[in-house]
């Protein structure tokens, strides 16, 4: 079953395909589906079995992290930095901005935004994205501030 994980998926497979994923004989595969425990269809002559039943067969849990899905961890964070004036702020955003555009496209759908609130000379940056563009975000954050902190 590990191997039949590893290759790249299809929607329907031939009963040899299915017969070398599960290292079973072809014989088998179409006794299991003349018995009914592999469904399929006839197209022609020819048997074509749904990649999903192939799953039902093999127990796999379609709802299950595989190898056709790559884990992924989203982050969504507010950060508001006080006491930042709009020169500061426009530097800060710049190399935000920046940064967030080198880190190639996602996706994520990842997004950054910046408002920079004058009156309460307050910056608010939104960050949404994977985990690793977001922890590069925050640390560039931390790093600008820092240097420029005086």
């Amino acid at each position: 079953m590990d191997h039949m994980r590893m290759a790249a998926r299809k929607d329907f497979y031939s009963p040899e395909e299915v017969a070398e994923r599960l290292g079973l004989h072809v014989r088998t595969v179409r006794r299991y589906i003349r018995e009914g425990r592999l469904k399929a269809s006839r197209i022609g002559k020819q048997y074509r079995i749904a990649a999903s039943d192939l799953d039902a067969l093999a127990g796999v849990d379609p709802a299950s992290p595989s190898a056709d899905r790559r884990r992924r961890v989203l982050v969504s964070t507010t950060v508001d930095i006080e006491a930042i004036g709009p020169d500061e702020a426009y530097r800060l955003t710049t190399a935000l901005s920046g940064a967030f555009r080198a880190e190639g496209e996602s996706p994520s759908g990842k997004r950054l935004d910046c408002i920079y609130y004058e009156e309460q000379g307050k910056l608010r940056v939104i960050v949404n994205g994977e985990l690793e563009a977001a922890n590069a975000i925050l640390g560039l954050i931390a790093f600008v501030l820092s240097d420029h902190s005086g």
